[in-house]
């Protein structure tokens, strides 16, 4: 198990490696200059001079990328003395143990990383980082509980009902919501959620009446034409689609007849739906004249539902095939031939050993929405870390953007190491074949 463990620490480092030299490249190679970005409008020679020192742009790059290695690295080598050193200890930038001398005015140290300073406010990046942190994760969290329920729930009621109406609508629903692109979803939900339906709305009735005659009357005649055993298939969802659409069209009808002839009111009776009351824009915290800042979580409902959608389509249609998978293996049949109730077959030996890819897809999942809430906290107006590499790309902050990025990688592979480590406690097979 060390074996396998120092494997997995291993391959999770020479990954952060990459992130780390591509991420320094790609920022430090684009047109540009930071010093003037820096400088602002007070511009001098002096000045843009100091600025391109103190962010060792007068150096080589490749000797700018040792540096910046030993800047983000939490065990590093250090000058204690010399002011003048590219690597002095400077305590207004490291917090930092000292550990022991490694020849001559330099200390092995540990510390926490720095990445350096916004180009726009002069704040540590750090700082900016882990305050907008706890927003993203409150975020992400709420949306892969969200998902991880409503999927395996959905995935079970697909896998028991294989190739019938209810398993088809689930498939069906579960690839739009994977199709659709954060930002439209983003859009669309707010719109929907915070906007059009933010007050009650009156529901027509007669549009539903005529749509429930006209389904009783599809089924009807389908359970003639076919076998009653048939009858739950697509055929059923061809029928509520035909009899809505037929339903509403005679409704739009009956409402011109009624405005051109003055027939009565009565085809506009409708019932109050009740409105969300959910903000289109707002943060966990709001900020009220006379309370103060106070906690309001309604705000969280609209983002964590645009972001747990994409997530949710993957986690049904996992849990659905897995679930289909285990159902065939000889153990289940074991199971049920010992007369077991289904329930217990199904809940307690089968969806236990169904899970595993499920895992895997949420913790993958779990470290791609921070990097995917981007969109969502923009749209929103929610404020994460997703907003901040926003704020910071538009003004082109690119400390800001490089240390969230190196944050988002950092948690991407530590959630890896995690889960594959949790395989090899679970399953020692894993730990066999790595």
């Amino acid at each position: 198990m060390i074996n396998y463990l120092l494997k997995k620490l291993g391959y999770g480092l020479l990954v952060l490696l990459g992130v780390v030299s591509l991420v320094f490249f790609v920022f430090n190679l684009k047109p540009g200059d930071p010093a003037r970005m820096v400088a602002g409008q007070k511009i001098t020679p002096e000045l843009i001079q100091a600025i391109e020192r103190n962010l060792n742009l007068d150096l080589p790059i490749v000797q700018r990328f040792g540096i910046y290695l030993n800047d983000i690295s939490p065990v590093s080598i250090h000058n204690e003395t010399d002011e003048s050193s590219r690597i002095f200890l400077d305590e207004s930038k490291y917090s930092y143990t000292k550990l022991f001398p490694v020849g001559g005015e330099n200390t092995l140290v540990i510390k926490a990383p720095y990445l350096n300073r916004s180009f726009q406010s002069k704040r540590s990046v750090s700082r900016i980082i882990s305050q907008a942190l706890p927003g993203t994760l409150i975020l992400a969290i709420v949306s892969i509980v969200f998902a991880l329920i409503i999927g395996v729930f959905g995935g079970v009621i697909a896998a028991l009902n294989k190739d019938k109406w209810i398993d088809k609508l689930i498939l069906i629903l579960s690839v739009i919501g994977m199709s659709g692109p954060s930002f439209f979803m983003a859009i669309l939900i707010a719109w929907i959620g915070g906007l059009l339906w933010f007050n009650s709305i009156p529901l027509p009735i007669i549009p539903f009446i005529i749509a429930a005659g006209l389904f009783v009357y599809f089924l009807v005649r389908d359970n003639r034409r076919e076998e009653s055993s048939k009858l739950l298939s697509m055929k059923s969802i061809r029928a509520v689609v035909k009899a809505v659409v037929i339903g509403f069209g005679l409704w739009l009808g009956l409402v011109l007849l009624v405005s051109m002839f003055s027939l009565g009111e009565w085809v506009y009776w409708s019932l109050s739906l009740p409105g969300t009351g959910l903000d289109m824009t707002g943060s966990l915290y709001s900020l009220d004249e006379w309370e103060g800042l106070y906690l309001n979580p309604r705000n969280l409902i609209l983002p964590a539902l645009t972001l747990g959608i994409r997530p949710l389509g993957v986690v049904v249609q996992l849990t659905r095939s897995s679930l289909l998978d285990v159902l065939k293996q000889d153990y289940i049949r074991t199971a049920r031939a010992k007369g077991l109730s289904e329930n217990k077959v199904v809940y307690k030996h089968a969806l236990r050993n169904a899970l595993n890819p499920v895992i895997t897809a949420v913790s993958g999942w779990f470290a791609s929405m921070l990097a995917g809430a981007v969109f969502v906290e923009f749209v929103f107006g929610w404020k994460g870390l997703g907003l901040e590499i926003f704020n910071a790309l538009e003004k082109e902050d690119f400390p800001v953007v490089m240390g969230a990025v190196l944050v988002i990688s950092f948690m991407f592979v530590i959630l890896n190491i995690l889960v594959d480590v949790l395989y090899g406690l679970i399953d020692p097979r894993v730990r066999v074949r790595s």
